[in-house]
């Protein structure tokens, strides 16, 4: 991919997150909260494997 179209894809990204944030603030936070929420999850997930493999 041409380095600059990476970098205006990135720009563009950028910019809507950043839109999305400054125009639904509440909305923005609890998506935050629900994609964090779900890596713990999966962290979790992926702990209680190993320990059951070492039993």
């Amino acid at each position: 991919m041409n380095s600059r179209l990476r970098l205006l894809l990135i720009l563009v990204v950028v910019a809507i997150i950043l839109y999305f944030v400054i125009a639904q603030p509440d909305q923005a936070a609890a998506t935050v909260r629900g994609i964090l929420s779900a890596l713990g999850d999966a962290i979790d997930q992926i702990i209680r494997f190993f320990k059951g493999l070492t039993a």
